[in-house]
């Protein structure tokens, strides 16, 4: 899949999909979602950054987040890198106080 050009906002839907840019931040003290910064919003995770591992750990955080199974996101890129573009398929829920339109 084709990264989508996200300049000014951090997330768009395509359908049923949520397309979001993430601001990864790994080995931090708990996992949590945090504001949104620029055009990506802030996702910290416990995971060590070692072979994207981090990243993994951040699919399987956000698939109980979002209310899907981890097949159901797609890391477009940055899975080794602290900037990442990932595509939600059909979020069940979306986590509070975050504004999604």
């Amino acid at each position: 899949m084709r990264a989508r050009d996200l300049a000014h906002i951090f997330y768009e839907w395509e359908g049923d999909v949520l397309v979001i840019n993430i601001l990864g931040t790994p080995a931090a003290k708990r996992d949590v979602i945090g504001k949104v910064k620029g055009n990506q919003l802030k996702v910290s995770v416990k995971a060590q950054p070692e072979g994207g591992r981090a990243t993994d750990y951040m699919v399987a955080f956000l698939a109980k987040e979002f209310g899907v199974s981890q097949s159901y996101i797609e890391v477009v890129y940055g899975r080794e890198s602290i900037h990442k573009q990932l595509r939600i398929k059909a979020p069940k829920k979306l986590p509070k106080g975050i504004e999604f339109e």
